[in-house]
């Protein structure tokens, strides 16, 4: 699990049961995503909730699940916002 420290001190991560993200203060948890079948039963990853791309389609849903992780991995959490 990453975690990104921002300047103003805030944490910025993809939310995982992994660690107890409680014991780092009041959390603001956001969706980034939406992954859902098409209508053909593919996989898509719908990051316009951060801004970002429609990914697929995938064959399965953890195919879009692992897409999604890379995507938000490489390019939302390392904006960093204040």
């Amino acid at each position: 699990m990453q975690l990104l420290i921002k300047p103003d001190g805030g944490v910025r991560c993809l939310y995982d049961e992994m660690l107890d993200l409680q014991g780092l203060g009041q959390l603001q948890i956001e969706r980034g995503s939406h992954v859902e079948p098409d209508a053909d039963g593919q996989w898509m990853a719908d990051l316009s909730p951060v801004e970002g791309p429609l990914l697929g389609p995938f064959p399965n849903r953890s195919a879009a699940l692992n897409a999604e992780r890379d995507w938000l991995e490489a390019h939302w959490l390392p904006a960093v916002r204040q």
